[in-house]
């Protein structure tokens, strides 16, 4: 049976098409996947992204254990601040890519993917078990207390405010803040009805944006005043359709899509996000190795460049020629960008084909249609339009 968010009777409501994404029952899309997407990019959307997890970690040895997992550097974080990182196994492979947020002198807060809520925190519990660190770290799996939305667009500071009130200080701060005036990558808690609501901003759509966390019982009513407050300024609830192609279009990895436990944040062009001089993480030495040796493949991103091609699609071959040749690799991800009027996707490919403005040959049904590998973001704001 699948599982279901709190916020299922109202994507109902909104007359929501529903699918299965990993085990659970969530809206693909609701006025249709372009419309909302370009609501995003023009003003703003509303995702329910309460199918992730929420793992909080505290104690006087968090910050040294998690640092001892994730690949970015916890120790740059101040209380309020957050970062991109990624948890991966000894050999470099990615379990998980995460947000991780020091919400305390001594707290973190870890959003992780839905489909790895249950193997993350297990395979964290195991390495606080070997660590000997057990005593001065506490772990606690809050995905079934909290849920989550995501309010995106160039647009959403300006109503952020008439969502949440401006009684919230930043951690480590006492002065109050309004919600717009959060920073970037920075959370601060505020009160909803008389409850605790996290509200971060990052993002996964390469628009402003705000991330809110709140229990269960409120995120209901957190959602209407949400869809209340930013329907004067063009807001539409947006489903994972959305979401795809947005994050597709700024060369945004999806977990078991780009990142696997086959492929390393190296191979995958994250190295920024992996802080290879700070003392050992797991996974580190093998990601030093690549880093002196090179690399046999990178993760590209690419656009199609002829006329009359279908949408591409995740594990379609990628080809050197038209006809003939050497097979490449496979999309990893493929959808038609809103925003470009054409095809765009990722994959995997030799480090010989892997610069922009390679030529290749996508294999949709047993036809050829070509393509070129581009940079990322394949999709960048007009200039002269406001982020």
């Amino acid at each position: 049976m699948l599982q279901r968010t709190p916020l299922h009777p109202a994507h109902l409501q909104l007359g929501a098409r529903m699918v299965d994404f990993g085990g659970w029952e969530m809206p693909v899309q609701y006025s249709g996947i372009r419309d909302e997407h370009l609501a995003v990019r023009s003003a703003a959307g509303l995702f329910d992204i309460s199918h992730m997890g929420e793992i909080e970690a505290a104690g006087p040895d968090a910050e040294a254990f998690l640092n001892g997992l994730l690949t970015n550097d916890l120790r740059k974080l101040t209380p309020g601040a957050g970062q991109y990182t990624l948890l991966c196994l000894p050999d470099g492979g990615v379990l998980d890519d995460l947000f991780a947020y020091r919400t305390g002198p001594d707290a973190y807060l870890l959003i992780v993917n839905a489909t790895r809520v249950a193997a993350d925190f297990a395979w964290i519990g195991q390495r606080l078990a070997e660590s000997g660190l057990g005593q001065g770290v506490r772990l606690t799996n809050a995905s079934a207390d909290l849920s989550a939305l995501a309010l995106q667009g160039p647009l959403t500071p300006s109503f952020i405010d008439e969502v949440l009130p401006p009684s919230a200080s930043a951690p480590g701060d006492a002065t109050p803040l309004r919600a717009s005036q959060l920073p970037r990558n920075r959370i601060a808690r505020h009160t909803f009805r008389g409850q605790p609501v996290w509200c971060a901003r990052t993002g996964y759509t390469g628009e402003d944006g705000f991330e809110l966390v709140a229990p269960n019982a409120i995120v209901a009513e957190l959602w209407n005043v949400c869809l209340d407050a930013g329907r004067p300024h063009g807001l539409k609830p947006c489903g994972l359709g959305a979401r795809d192609t947005l994050r597709t279009e700024m060369g945004f990895p999806l977990y078991g899509q780009e990142l696997t436990g086959q492929r390393t944040p190296i191979e995958a062009g994250l190295d920024v996000f992996v802080a290879l001089d700070k003392p050992d993480f797991c996974g580190r030495e093998p990601m030093i190795r690549q880093k002196q040796q090179g690399l046999s493949h990178r993760r590209v991103a690419f656009r199609m460049t002829g006329t009359g091609a279908p949408p591409p699609r995740p594990h379609y071959p990628i080809r050197d020629q038209a006809e003939g040749g050497v097979l490449l690799g496979e999309t990893t991800s493929g959808t038609l960008s809103p925003s470009l009027g054409t095809g765009i996707g990722m994959a995997y490919l030799p480090t010989a084909f892997a610069t922009p403005g390679q030529a290749v040959w996508i294999e949709i049904r047993g036809r050829r249609y070509p393509a070129e590998i581009a940079r990322r973001p394949l999709y960048c704001r007009p200039s002269g339009k406001s982020a």
